[in-house]
C-alpha cells in the first residue's frame, strides 16, 4: 500500500465520519438507553460485570462485550451521555477505516470513495447517535478486523496452496467471537468470506470451507442463543409475531427493496416506520420477493459479462440482513418490520455496488479521472454529509425524536405514547391528553 496516500486518505475518512455526525455529541439519552445504561443495575452493582457475562437475562440482550463497554464507561464518566456518544462516533469512524482497508486488500476500485459514502450516509445515524446501538458499531469493528486477519491468514485468492498463518487465523477467530459477543448479526461473516473467495476465484476450495467451519459453528450457537432470548426474555412472541411462512417471505421481500431504496435515496428517514399490513391474498405483495429473486437470477446469468461482483454484493446485502428480514422474531417487529439500524453492515454491499456502477458509467463516457468526476464525488459526499448532519440533530433529545417520527409516521402509537409521557412529566396535561 502506498503510505503517502494511505495516511492522508485515512485522516480524510476519519474527519468525514466525525464531522458529519458531530451533532450527536450534544445529544442525550433516548428511548431504551435507560434499560441499556442509565437504569441498568449491572452497571451499578459490585457484581455487575460478572452478571453481564454469566447471567443471561441480567441485561436486555445477551451481548456481554457491548455491556462491558458500558460498564467501563460508567466508571470513567458516570452517566454523562457525551462520553458514550463520543465512543459510538469513534467506533463508527474506525468501522469506515476498516471497511476501506478491506476494500484495498480486495483490490476494489474506488475503495476510498465507497468507504467515504459509508462514513457519511444518513442511514447510519441511527446506529451512531443512539447509544443503545453501540452493539452495531462495536460488532462492525470486530467483524471487519476478523475479515482482514482471515484474508491475511490463508491468502484465499492465491491459485496455489498457501501456508496458513496460524497466528492470524487464531486472531481472526477470536475477533469473530468478539463480534458475536457484541451483536450476533455478525454470524453472517463466514458466509461473506466464502462469497468473497467465490468472487475472486470462481470456486471455493475445500481448504477454505474447512477453515470457515469453526466460524459457522460459533455463529450458529450464538444465533440460537439470541433467538431464544428474543422469544423468552425480550418477549418477541404472541399475536404480533404470529406470522405464517408466507407472511415472512412477503415481509422479507418488501424489506429488501425498502432498504435498497433508503440507501439509494435516503429521504424521509424515520425512527419508526409504518408497520406494513401483510396480506397473502393481495397478489401485488408477491412482486417484492419475486422481483428480488429475479434480480439475483439476472445477475447470475450476466456474471460472465459484467463479472461476479454485482451478484456477490447483492447476496452479501441480503445474507447480512437475513436475521432482521422477518424470518426470526425480533422485538422491534412489534412496531415496524424495518429499521435503519438493521442494515448498518449490510449496506456495504449496495453502497459498493452503487459507487462502482456509477464509476463504470463514467468510464464509458470517458470522464474518469477528470476534475468533473472529482467534483461529482465531492458533491455526493457533501449532500450525504449534510443529510447526515441534519439527521443527527433529530437524536438530540426524546421529544425531538418523537416529533420527527410522528411527522413521517403519524400512526406510530409508541411515539404518541412516549411524547404524552414527556408532557405528563412536565404537567402539561392538555398536550399529554392530545
Amino acid at each position: 500500500m502506498n503510505r503517502s496516500r494511505t495516511v492522508p486518505g485515512a485522516v480524510a475518512l476519519l474527519l468525514l465520519a466525525l464531522f458529519a455526525q458531530v451533532p450527536a455529541l450534544d445529544a442525550g439519552f433516548i428511548w431504551d438507553d435507560d434499560a441499556y445504561v442509565t437504569e441498568n443495575e449491572t452497571l451499578r452493582q459490585p457484581d455487575g460485570l460478572a452478571r453481564i457475562w454469566f447471567e443471561p437475562g441480567a441485561t436486555p440482550q445477551y451481548y456481554p462485550l457491548t455491556f462491558t463497554t458500558f460498564w467501563i464507561e460508567s466508571r470513567l464518566w458516570g452517566f454523562d451521555p457525551a462520553g458514550y456518544h463520543i465512543v459510538n462516533l469513534l467506533l463508527h469512524a474506525v468501522v469506515a477505516l476498516l471497511f476501506w482497508a478491506v476494500l484495498r486488500r480486495l483490490e476494489v476500485a474506488a475503495a476510498w470513495m465507497i468507504a467515504a459514502v459509508f462514513a457519511v450516509h444518513p442511514v447510519h445515524v441511527e446506529s451512531v447517535a443512539w447509544i443503545a446501538e453501540r452493539k452495531n458499531v462495536l460488532s462492525g469493528a470486530f467483524y471487519l478486523l476478523s475479515a482482514i486477519l482471515f484474508l491475511r491468514a490463508c491468502a484465499p485468492f492465491r491459485s496455489g496452496r498457501a501456508i496458513l498463518d496460524r497466528r492470524a487465523y487464531a486472531g481472526s477467530l477470536l475477533l469473530f467471537l468478539c463480534a458475536l459477543l457484541s451483536k450476533t448479526v455478525a454470524s453472517s461473516l463466514p458466509a461473506a468470506l466464502l462469497l468473497l473467495v467465490w468472487w475472486k476465484r470462481g470456486a471455493v476450495p475445500k481448504r477454505i470451507l474447512g477453515l470457515t467451519a469453526p466460524y459457522f459453528l460459533l455463529g450458529a450457537i450464538f444465533a440460537a442463543v439470541t433467538i431464544w432470548m428474543e422469544r423468552h426474555h425480550v418477549g418477541a412472541q404472541g399475536a404480533e409475531w404470529a406470522l405464517s411462512p408466507i407472511d415472512r417471505i412477503l415481509i422479507a421481500g418488501r424489506a429488501l427493496w425498502f432498504y435498497v431504496g433508503k440507501l439509494l435515496a435516503p429521504t424521509d428517514l424515520a425512527f419508526i416506520y409504518p408497520r406494513w399490513r401483510i396480506d397473502p391474498s393481495a397478489w401485488w405483495q408477491f412482486l417484492f420477493p419475486a422481483g428480488f429473486l429475479l434480480l439475483l437470477f439476472a445477475l447470475w446469468r450476466a456474471r460472465a459479462r459484467i463479472s461476479r461482483g454485482p451478484l456477490v454484493a447483492m447476496l452479501f446485502f441480503a445474507g447480512t440482513l437475513a436475521p432482521a428480514l422477518g424470518f426470526f422474531n425480533v422485538y422491534p417487529m412489534r412496531y415496524s418490520f424495518v429499521a435503519d439500524h438493521f442494515q448498518y453492515m449490510a449496506s456495504i454491499g449496495v453502497l459498493a455496488l452503487a459507487v462502482l456502477t456509477l464509476r463504470r458509467l463514467l468510464l464509458r463516457v470517458g470522464l474518469t479521472g477528470t476534475l468533473a468526476v472529482r467534483g461529482l464525488g465531492g458533491a455526493v459526499l457533501l449532500a450525504l454529509g449534510i443529510a447526515t448532519f441534519m439527521r443527527a440533530n433529530v437524536f438530540r433529545d426524546p421529544e425531538t425524536l418523537w416529533l420527527d417520527t410522528l411527522s413521517k409516521n403519524r400512526g406510530a402509537w409508541m411515539a404518541h405514547h412516549n411524547l404524552a409521557m414527556i408532557h405528563e412529566q412536565r404537567q402539561e396535561w392538555r398536550k399529554a391528553v392530545e
